[in-house]
């Protein structure tokens, strides 16, 4: 997962609205969004490689994202996946947040660069191994790539502005998915510079990336509303196997909550 933006506790019908890019190199294996086999209460798309997931949440409200931290240099085949850090806090239900974060604290070097999102029950949190700190997120509307939480790239930035537009008005699934197709690219004086060259950088300014190999492969957006009803959206693009799809679900988190 590359690009975020979501409010938290910003919109008087929602406690969480988020709408997500997932982008990666066509031809790595995936899953479209489901329930897991093995654990149902997980919704969300599967990595078939690495065995993790890139976006998820739990039918009792748990969500959890993960996006690489772009630093060319600092790249170690041998590192843990990291999209096991989502998996493992959707899967380990009993385990509260803030444990579940101290104990990502404590293994963060094992892993290549990540910044890792994680909701439940209104509260948010932001963790990079760059930064090493737990944060407790604010209400309001944030966004994140491959750098640190709300870093001004300019892809973000459009993003950020497009999405809060959108959710003054009433919140619809179709109309954020339609943000997330943006392949508009960044000027060049605008492009940040992260090691990986200009042209690169270029290329993968916009919101939805479309390269010969590497790209948008699928865009998300999930709410959940203040009574505690959820809907996840998944719409793959057809790149390497994947089809042109589109997958929903709406759920009462309140009910398994209270269970």
């Amino acid at each position: 997962m590359c690009l975020i933006a979501f409010a938290l506790d910003a919109h008087p019908d929602y406690s969480l609205i988020l709408a997500a890019n997932r982008d990666e190199f066509y031809n790595r294996p995936t899953a479209y969004a489901g329930a897991w086999d093995g654990a149902p209460e997980v919704i969300g798309g599967r990595d078939l490689k690495g065995g993790g997931t890139w976006l998820g949440m739990t039918r009792s409200g748990r969500v959890a994202a993960v996006t690489n931290f772009r630093d060319p240099q600092q790249i170690n085949e041998e590192a843990k996946t990291r999209g096991h850090l989502t998996k493992d806090y959707l899967t380990q239900v009993e385990l509260p947040v803030e444990d579940y974060l101290a104990q990502v604290q404590r293994e963060a070097a094992l892993y290549n660069g990540f910044n890792l999102l994680l909701f439940e029950q209104g509260k948010g949190f932001h963790f990079s191994n760059y930064e090493g700190r737990i944060n407790r997120l604010p209400a309001g509307v944030h966004g994140l790539s491959n750098a640190l939480l709300n870093t001004p790239w300019p892809k973000l930035q459009r993003l950020k502005q497009s999405f809060t537009d959108a959710i003054r008005m009433e919140v619809s699934h179709d109309r954020l998915l339609a943000l997330l197709e943006d392949s508009e690219l960044a000027p060049d004086e605008q492009l940040p510079d992260t090691g990986i060259g200009n042209q690169w950088e270029k290329a993968i300014s916009s919101i939805c990336i479309k390269t010969e190999d590497y790209g948008t492969c699928c865009s998300t957006v999930l709410t959940i509303d203040r009574q505690g009803q959820a809907q996840f959206t998944e719409r793959s693009f057809p790149v390497g196997t994947r089809e042109d799809k589109i997958v929903r679900f709406t759920f009462d988190t309140s009910e398994v909550a209270t269970q």
